[in-house]
């Protein structure tokens, strides 16, 4: 079988992040802050990266993509380029929620709660043998999802710091999934802040 050889990025909050994971073990990271130009810099972030460890595209097996929750326009940038690549390449693609990626390699049970801004948190408690579904909730976490261990953004003085990388914990979980999945879509818990003006359509005159 040939060795895994994974790419991942995640451009779900202000920054791009990106991980390559090696064969021969090797684990290179990049992580640039920017609240914006996410999308012009992904690719050449990409390709520097592959450069720096002397391979090419054709070299990858899988990539892997965080699909959120995060920025609306973040997580379809990223989830758009894997897709593409993945169909280029001819490799699959696959999807890490951040919820996932923050818990991977932290001690279970471990309730992973992410601020969602506007009086609310992301919430999802990943056990030794099974994992609830995320939920968006009110910012008063409830009693029944405090675990031994917290971490996240919103889990307070208490909260584990991840085991690793953003980008890392993607390519990892990634790389331990079997195939065949699912295309990554974006993991939305909200609708997008943006809508369609709701005025009604211009009335046509007959000719």
């Amino acid at each position: 079988m040939r060795p895994e050889t994974v790419l991942a990025f995640d451009t779900s909050a202000a920054h791009c992040a990106a991980a390559l994971l090696l064969p021969d073990g090797r684990v290179l990271n990049r992580l640039e802050a920017m609240d914006k130009g996410q999308a012009e810099r992904l690719m050449p972030l990409l390709q520097e990266m592959l450069d720096e460890a002397g391979i090419g595209f054709g070299d990858l097996t899988r990539i892997a993509v965080g699909t959120g929750p995060g920025n609306f326009t973040g997580v379809r940038i990223s989830v758009a380029a894997a897709r593409g690549l993945a169909l280029a390449l001819g490799v699959p693609a696959l999807g890490v929620t951040r919820l996932e990626a923050l818990a991977h390699g932290l001690p279970r049970p471990l309730t992973v709660i992410e601020d969602a801004r506007r009086g609310a948190v992301y919430l999802q408690v990943f056990g030794p043998d099974a994992t609830d579904a995320c939920l968006l909730d009110a910012v008063q976490v409830p009693a029944t999802a405090r675990t031994p261990h917290l971490t996240g953004d919103a889990a307070g003085p208490a909260a584990l710091p991840p085991a690793l990388p953003l980008a890392q914990a993607i390519a990892e979980i990634a790389a331990a999934r079997s195939l065949p999945q699912p295309r990554p879509a974006p993991f939305y818990l909200r609708g997008a802040d943006a809508a369609p003006p709701s005025d009604p359509p211009p009335v046509l005159l007959p000719g």
